[in-house]
């Protein structure tokens, strides 16, 4: 389910770090934008494409900028009034941002190559000096920042081996096909998330399992210089690495661990290890920790040791969305966590 606008409203996130300007002036040459915004190495310099409207001065924001960072990951959204062009000194970003148009239209322009963002298009870029960004007049948008050698060494991981040339993506996102609609479905599960204050972003071990899996449908949805690459053989598959990541992910399943950590708890890469998971499970890594830590929310439930209350247990292993929660529980367990405790008390 996509974003709504109408429900993004600058003003309701609570969570958010929010910038609001009414000053052209801050936009101009000398913008003290950036010293707002959380430290990045690079200014960002915002410019109103119509000059008229420099010298003039505003009782509402012209532009808003919310930010919340956490873990590998910054969300943020942005809000114009009026046509704005956006520059970036420094050097080349450390981190790739993919940007949802929300409303309006932008176009990226980076190396003299243009691409427009619409509300059915986005963008994935890496923001630096070679990237221009024209913003068309009134405009909401949202932004997911990953880390570049986050990304990066998450592909060497399925590659199993190191990448000679940085990774770059292409820069336009059709949200309405392929593995690029469920990106989609994810960033807006993250996006919606982040405006909790109680969300994933405040889970560490939601967190964890979130930003493995916003990075892989990354590199598998969209196209990029290394995806020629990504045809996964089969191989010869090795039961013992199966036993040795399940048992590796049911010992930590209420820790925020990576695949990177499962794979190398079980003594083989990242690619081998997806290999064998779906060979010998018909799943990925992922979902084989995700159902790990359903079971585990389910004994505890059941046993009714702690006395804890189901929030309490479901958060303790990364569930922070009860209503998410309750769906998968009852999708694997064929009853909810409100009847599993109603027949474990049953004499």
């Amino acid at each position: 389910m996509s974003l709504d606008v109408r429900m993004v409203g600058l003003e309701h996130l609570s969570s958010f770090d929010v910038i609001r300007v009414t000053d052209p002036g801050e936009l101009g040459a000398s913008s003290r934008i950036s010293d707002r915004l959380p430290p990045s190495g690079r200014p960002y310099k915002y410019r109103l494409r119509d000059r008229g409207l420099w010298r003039m001065r505003f009782d509402d924001p012209i532009l808003s900028v919310a930010t919340r960072g956490a873990g590998a990951m910054l969300v943020s959204y942005g809000e114009s009034r009026f046509a704005t062009e956006v520059t970036i000194d420094g050097d080349d970003g450390d981190l790739f941002c993919l940007t949802m148009p929300l409303q309006g239209e932008m176009t990226l322009v980076q190396d003299g190559v243009p691409t427009t963002g619409t509300v059915a298009c986005g963008m994935v870029y890496r923001p630096g000096p070679r990237t221009r960004l024209l913003i068309n007049g009134v405009s909401l948008r949202a932004n997911v920042f990953l880390k570049v050698a986050k990304d990066e060494e998450a592909l060497e991981h399925i590659l199993d081996q190191r990448l000679r040339r940085p990774l770059e993506f292409r820069p336009d996102l059709d949200w309405t096909r392929g593995l690029t609609a469920s990106l989609r479905g994810q960033l807006d599960y993250v996006m919606q998330e982040f405006q909790r204050p109680d969300g994933v972003a405040a889970n560490a071990v939601a967190l964890a399992s979130t930003t493995d899996l916003l990075t892989t449908l990354l590199l598998h949805a969209v196209p990029h210089n290394h995806a020629d690459q990504l045809e996964v053989g089969r191989g010869g598959a090795i039961p013992a690495y199966v036993r040795r990541a399940e048992d590796f992910m049911r010992a930590n399943s209420a820790e925020p661990i990576h695949i990177a950590q499962v794979a190398e708890a079980s003594g083989c890469s990242v690619r081998t290890l997806n290999s064998v998971f779906q060979h010998f499970r018909g799943t990925t890594p992922l979902a084989a920790l995700h159902a790990i830590r359903l079971e585990r929310v389910r004994d505890e439930l059941a046993l009714g040791v702690t006395g804890a209350s189901i929030a309490t247990v479901a958060h303790r292993y990364g569930f922070t969305n009860l209503a998410r929660f309750g769906a998968a529980f009852r999708r694997r367990f064929n009853e909810t966590p409100s009847e599993l405790l109603r027949r474990a008390s049953r004499p």
